[in-house]
């Protein structure tokens, strides 16, 4: 009995030490290392690839296991069965860019519920228990210095348009609402004539820019919140011969914007920091799970890049990559 009392005594000792050295590694990935996947608004796109390459270069700086994924449309439903994945995968922390405030929530809960750290980089959900921290750039700034940006290209006077995505992705939402209260603020010689939205279609954004100058020939300036909508404005504009007549600011830095800047289409970007963004979200990913101090909430700045600026060099520093 007594050599079986020692026997039962041994093995529950392997078996707690088994237990122990597992738990040293549960939260921290195999290996010891934290494992964390970052899940993108849109895979290849020019922010998210930056914010993808801020964010690998922050998981080799802390030795952290770092998978990227992405849908290939901004789009919840593309982007859900993404996020069921990983949360089937179990990693020890989730970086997020939700596609839709509202339509992101059940998943994301699924996610905590399965003990997943989830940080929410650049746009958010709606329920405000998501998100141990949430990391992005003051858009509501960013559409006030849009509007500062617009006002002085059209001499501080003059109608203007905003054209959008869709509602309910709080970015974009939150340009609008700074781009027209500081309007209504600060430039009571500019008429702001509202906002319409394209459905993230160029098509349609032009569409809606050469109704706009049928209705309002006068029309003055446009914001355009992102690069399709900038895109299809400017294509309208172009065919109108109103290019460098009718002024655009449009928000973002990749390639295809600084083009746009070049050739005339727009007169100045607003320039996000998304590498900063990628490389926050790990920091603090990698904090919740070592439970460490979070930050809940990390506002990121935004640049006005013109002609005049381009070449400087602190301004090529922010500019997107197409890649690492």
């Amino acid at each position: 009995m007594r050599r079986l009392i020692g026997v039962l005594t041994a093995a529950a000792l392997v078996a707690a030490a088994a237990t122990a050295c597992s738990d040293s590694g549960s939260g921290s990935g195999s290996g010891g290392k934290v494992k964390i996947t970052l899940v993108q608004g849109m895979a290849g796109e020019e922010f998210y690839e930056t914010m993808a390459c801020g964010a690998k270069r922050q998981a080799a700086t802390m030795g952290v296991d770092l998978k990227v994924q992405g849908p290939q449309k901004f789009d919840p439903t593309l982007q859900t069965p993404i996020v069921n994945s990983v949360v089937a995968s179990r990693p020890d922390a989730m970086l997020i860019a939700p596609t839709d405030t509202k339509a992101l929530i059940a998943p994301l809960k699924q996610a905590k519920a399965a003990g997943i750290k989830t940080v929410l980089v650049d746009t958010v959900v709606d329920d405000s228990s998501i998100g141990v921290s949430r990391i992005s750039t003051d858009n509501l700034k960013g559409g006030a210095t849009a509007a500062t940006a617009l006002s002085k290209q059209i001499g501080d006077k003059g109608k203007v348009l905003v054209i959008s995505t869709d509602p309910g992705v709080s970015t974009v939402d939150a340009r609008i609402k700074g781009f027209e209260q500081e309007i209504k603020a600060s430039h009571p010689n500019v008429k702001y004539v509202g906002v319409q939205y394209s459905h993230n279609d160029v098509s349609e954004a032009s569409k809606i820019v050469n109704a706009a100058l049928a209705r309002d020939p006068d029309l003055a300036g446009v914001f355009a919140t992102n690069l399709n909508s900038a895109t299809g404005a400017g294509s309208a504009l172009q065919q109108a011969g109103k290019l460098g007549k009718v002024k655009m600011v449009g928000f973002d830095a990749g390639p295809a914007q600084v083009k746009q800047l070049q050739d005339g289409v727009v007169q100045a970007l607003v320039a996000q920091l998304p590498g900063d963004i990628g490389a926050k979200g790990v920091e603090q990913a990698v904090a919740a799970v070592k439970k460490q101090a979070v930050t809940p909430s990390i506002p990121t700045d935004a640049t006005v890049v013109t002609k005049d600026n381009l070449t400087q060099p602190d301004i090529q520093k922010i500019l997107y990559k197409a890649g690492c």
